[in-house]
């Protein structure tokens, strides 16, 4: 062998040593810096647990569904009238709260929706009260103390006379069939 292959054979020997000693490099590298893959098992497990806790929610839901259909079933019928006696009883009530407080009705209106699904009836109320300020506060304590379930949607004040309030009413109430 000539010294010439001797040095190029030197040369090829201490490039592929070169390379070696980089490979290495980077394999160390490599093995000391978090994996991507440690990553997405970490965001699995998160979205795992966070699932796992939506199913054990759901199994508690379910578990307690009843209970809660009877306690709806027993406010329905303790809190609802029938339709058949519905309307007297409301007209009797707002009457009475209206002559406690000390106001005057006028115009009072029903608009009567068909049942939902659970057999519910929604009646729309629209009335017109003639009164002073604190009559109309009693009237109003009036019909959240009530026996009867209603929700008052809305009120705007009417032209009244001078020491009179004069108020249009939208109520809601409801019956069971």
């Amino acid at each position: 062998m000539t010294k010439r292959k001797r040095t190029l054979i030197r040369w090829m020997l201490g490039a592929v040593l070169l390379v070696d000693l980089l490979l290495i490099g980077a394999i160390w590298r490599a093995s000391t810096t978090p994996r991507a893959g440690q990553a997405d098992v970490a965001l699995l497990k998160r979205q795992h647990d966070l699932l796992a806790a939506d199913v054990a929610r759901g199994v508690r839901i379910r578990e307690t569904l009843p209970a809660v259909e009877q306690q709806c079933d027993t406010f329905l019928h303790d809190q609802l009238p029938p339709v058949a006696s519905g309307y007297s009883s409301v007209v009797d009530n707002l009457g009475e709260v209206a002559r406690t407080a000390g106001l005057r009705t006028e115009n009072v209106a029903y608009r009567q929706h068909d049942p939902d699904s659970h057999g519910i009836i929604v009646v729309e109320i629209g009335a017109t009260v003639n009164g002073d300020y604190p009559s109309v506060v009693r009237f109003i304590n009036g019909l959240e103390r009530s026996n009867n379930f209603y929700v008052l949607d809305g009120l705007q004040l009417a032209e009244s006379s001078v020491g009179n309030v004069k108020l249009n009413l939208r109520l809601r109430t409801y019956f069971r069939t």
